[in-house]
């Protein structure tokens, strides 16, 4: 109370004492610093202009008895003056002694236009332009005409110490007529507290007391106004606590038994959950453990389907057949990624899935989801189309498996909910930079649609629209959580509009970096220049999207829904689609094409899958070709081009004995089918195997024979590939016997750990052939035979070609015939300097308009070496 008392007495007198001082000290010190201002304005102004003259002229003599003259009559405040010229050199100074580098203006600041001021220390440098006078008989501007230009300018140094001399002593006598002030006010304060804060005191003490526990203390004294009524409560609250004091005592009894037993019973709730965390972090351990047998479980089946299909696609098939087979072989390799990454994701710590960044094409990635899913769609009699903007850029960079998985899924659903009619995919460039874009992909369908209420429901985890569909359709209402969240890791939204009974349609926009290192150029459509081209559709999103990818090419394009409503003219190719659905036989499909072959020099069948069947016997009876659809620019330009369509490169022959390598494989994997396929691959590699489907039969094995390599599966029942392992480099014949880890197994970081306790490499299944060819050419001691007959050729070549050339792939690539692959390299060696001179001839300056045709030919070449 008395520092409040204190405050508010003293407050008043010491704010207004503050605010008249700092006022009147305020106004003399810019009073004060005008004064300086002004005495030094009323000393260079006229001197810049008395120095027109002898700076025009150059004359250093008239200047300096100018700045001298000035210099002398004000040397009580100048320090000195100087003049520098426009190129801001020091023209003449009337201080010599004087560092002048302080008075130049910085280099990177112009001479001013007016009077510039700045302030440094105890100095207050003036500049002042010196400018040539206005021509008055001139009838130009002063900004244009050439006599009002700088001829350089003038500093002048201010001494500011006699004016902060004066400014300190006026704030001086401020403080001591306030600090007077100050002193009266607290006498006056101090004799109104000590008649108030006595009997507060007073009271004060009394509390204490009662507050220590003397309840019996009571406020003693006369005491006025509301002093004596503060008085009465103290006394009266002393009497009531003395009457409470007793009862309280007794619930702080009570409580603390409460307590008491509270405590026990949180002890026994301690030690549960302490068991329940033991519990928790062992069903952690078993989930982790469930999820890598898991891992094995699912891909080692994986590992048979896609190893057999690439076995199978070595061997002579018709195209038919190898469409199939690579159907098969990219869904097989998606899902396995898909298997990978969500066992790699459920392993790992949530929310750290990592997307890849490397470049892929994009309408070959969307067309191999359409291709996928085209059958289930044409089984159920949908027509399924996509439509791909010209503008669209070929070559992007991100993750090409998660954006098939988003399209999959999205496009999956609306082929499920979808019993006829459409289903429309249609890719647009949204907007672009220099170095990414944003694309926009729609899907709509025809199908059951989405009611108002269900739409909410849409993308919440193990949740579908309507609880009957999944009875239905399937699903586990995972696969638009999952899109959602992709389609946002690849900077994107999604979005949907859905009327009941009549569709639905998804939007989707990610964005997606340029590929800068790929330039993509479109064929050469020369051949195709004049040529007439009739397009049968019934279907018109089919159509237009057909359309608009012919739209790009030099050919005259007739459209009509029917062969029949076709204008009676011969067309030198009609692309001819058959609808969906389609229930002609193969009577049916000849009938077409018989008609078709008669209004046309060649004719292209767009057939549904279920079609394909009948593809050779039509292409027997006169079809060019027949694409499944729907029809994409990567099938049907080289179609038109008259170029091969991609396929996978062709089959292998056998490799004979005499080119594999001399080794003595044992491979070991408890899962026939995994084993099998091992024993297959390695017999194309080397010359004698041993097959063992447990590790106590490798063991057995490893003690009666020699072996060069042992591959050997890590979970096996019993003894796993690790024990196995140990125990067969304990083994006098194998100690240095390298063994190569074989698992299934999705955790990061096995492959070190694997390296860690002896095993010489690893491979991941499906096994790569190349890395098992890379591997056991790597523990080869010895050199082929078919790199010593080579010898010569590999010498021909400069040695910084060393490393470029991978003959055994080369021999690979050229159906395991060596004179093939030296006829080839031979060919290639030849071929290169035609190249250089060609490329050489463009980079000075000259046009060739073949120069794409040269670098597919090279391409071409370099494939095989």
């Amino acid at each position: 109370l008395r520092a409040r008392m204190m405050i508010l007495i003293l407050a008043p007198t010491l704010l207004l004492g503050l605010l008249l001082s700092t006022s009147f000290m305020v106004h003399r010190y810019n009073e004060l610093q005008n004064q300086v201002v002004n005495a030094g304005t009323s000393i260079i102004e006229p001197l810049a202009v008395a120095s027109e003259y002898g700076m025009t002229f150059r004359n250093r003599g008239t200047v300096r008895q100018l700045i001298n003259l000035l210099h002398r009559r004000h040397s009580y405040i100048v320090r000195s003056i100087a003049v520098f010229d426009t190129d801001n050199n020091l023209f003449v100074t009337s201080n010599y002694n004087y560092n002048s580098s302080q008075l130049r203006l910085p280099n990177n600041i112009p001479i001013p236009n007016s009077l510039m001021l700045t302030y440094r220390g105890d100095s207050l440098i003036l500049r002042m332009p010196i400018v040539s006078e206005y021509n008055l008989s001139s009838d130009k501007p002063p900004e244009d005409n050439i006599n009002n230009r700088p001829l350089g300018y003038i500093s002048i140094d201010l001494d500011l110490q006699s004016v902060r001399l004066q400014q300190y002593k006026e704030v001086f006598i401020s403080t001591l007529l306030l600090l007077f002030s100050l002193c009266i006010a607290i006498l006056f304060a101090y004799r109104l507290m000590r008649d108030v804060t006595g009997p507060i005191r007073n009271m004060v003490n009394t509390v204490d007391r009662i507050r220590r526990g003397q309840l019996d203390s009571r406020v003693e004294g006369h005491m006025l106004g509301e002093l004596n009524i503060l008085k009465n409560g103290i006394n009266s609250m002393a009497m009531s606590l003395a009457a409470y004091h007793e009862e309280m005592q007794q619930n702080i009894d009570q409580a603390t038994s409460d307590l008491r037993e509270t405590l026990e019973q949180m002890e026994i709730q301690n030690v549960e959950l302490g068991l329940a965390k033991k519990r928790a972090q062992e069903a952690a351990r078993i989930k982790s453990e469930f999820l890598a047998n898991m891992s094995h479980e699912l891909r080692t089946p994986l590992n048979g389907v896609i190893g057999f299909t690439r076995q199978t696609l070595k061997t002579s098939l018709t195209p038919t057949q190898t469409d199939y087979l690579q159907t098969i072989q990219r869904s097989a390799n998606n899902l396995l990624s898909i298997i990978n990454d969500v066992l790699d994701f459920s392993k790992l710590e949530a929310e750290k899935l990592v997307l890849e960044h490397i470049p892929f094409p994009l309408r070959e990635t969307l067309d191999e989801v359409v291709i996928l899913l085209a059958h289930t769609a044409h089984e159920k009699g949908l027509e399924l189309t996509m439509q791909v903007n010209n503008d669209v850029p070929e070559q992007v960079v991100g993750d090409s498996m998660r954006l098939q998985q988003v399209m999959t899924n999205l496009l999956g659903n609306a082929i499920k909910f979808t019993e006829n009619g459409n289903v429309d995919i249609h890719v647009s460039l949204r907007s672009h930079t220099r170095r990414q874009i944003k694309l926009a992909v729609e899907i709509q369908d025809t199908g059951i649609g989405i009611s108002e209420q269900q739409q909410s429901q849409l993308f919440q985890a193990f949740r579908q629209a309507d609880a009957s569909i999944s009875r239905r359709h399937g699903g586990t209402g995972l696969g638009l959580v999952i899109t959602e969240r992709l389609v946002k890791e690849m900077d994107g939204d999604i979005s949907f509009h859905s009327e009941l009974n009549r569709g639905s349609t998804f939007r989707f926009h990610i964005t997606l970096d340029l590929h800068e290192g790929m330039v993509y150029r479109q064929p050469t459509m020369e051949s195709l220049a004049g040529k007439h081209l009739a397009y049968v559709e019934r279907n018109p999103a089919a159509a237009q999207a057909t359309l608009d990818m012919l739209s790009i090419t030099p050919l005259r394009v007739t459209h009509s829904p029917t062969l029949a409503q076709l204008a009676d003219k011969h067309y030198d190719i009609l692309l001819l689609g058959v609808p969906i659905p389609f229930r002609t036989n193969m009577a049916g499909h000849q009938d077409k094409l018989i008609a078709a072959l008669k209004m046309a020099d060649q004719v292209i069948l767009a057939l549904p899958s279920q079609s394909q069947i009948d593809a050779e016997q039509l292409k027997q009876l006169g079809a060019k070709a027949c694409l499944a659809k729907p029809v994409s620019a990567n099938r049907l330009m080289p179609l038109l081009l008259k170029e091969t369509p991609l396929a996978l490169p062709a089959p292998v022959e056998p490799v004979t004995k005499g080119s594999r390598l001399p080794l003595r494989v044992m491979a070991v994997d408890d899962n026939p089918a995994n084993l099998k396929l091992i024993g297959t691959l390695l017999e194309e590699q080397v010359e004698e195997i041993i097959l063992c489907e447990s590790g106590e039969a490798a063991i057995a094995i490893a003690r009666d024979h020699t072996l060069d390599v042992i591959l050997m599966d890590i979970q096996m029942p019993e003894v796993d590939g690790i024990r196995a392992s140990e125990l067969i480099h304990q083994l006098p014949n194998h100690t240095n016997t390298p063994i190569i880890a074989v698992t299934a197994h999705a955790i990061s970081g096995q492959q070190e750990q694997f390296l860690k306790i002896g095993m010489a490499d690893y491979l991941a299944k499906p096994i790569d052939e190349t890395r098992l060819t890379q591997a056991l050419a790597r523990f080869y001691q010895h050199e082929p035979a078919h790199q010593q007959k080579t010898v010569s050729v590999i010498n021909a070549l400069p040695n910084a070609w060393e490393g470029s050339i991978n003959w055994p792939l080369a021999i690979r690539q050229a159906a395991n015939k060596e004179d093939l692959a030296q006829e080839l390299l031979s060919m290639l060696v030849a071929f290169l300097p035609q190249v250089i001179q060609r490329v050489q001839a463009i980079i000075d300056g000259a046009e060739d308009g073949h120069i794409v045709d040269l670098i597919h030919k090279l391409h071409g070449s370099c494939a095989y070496s």
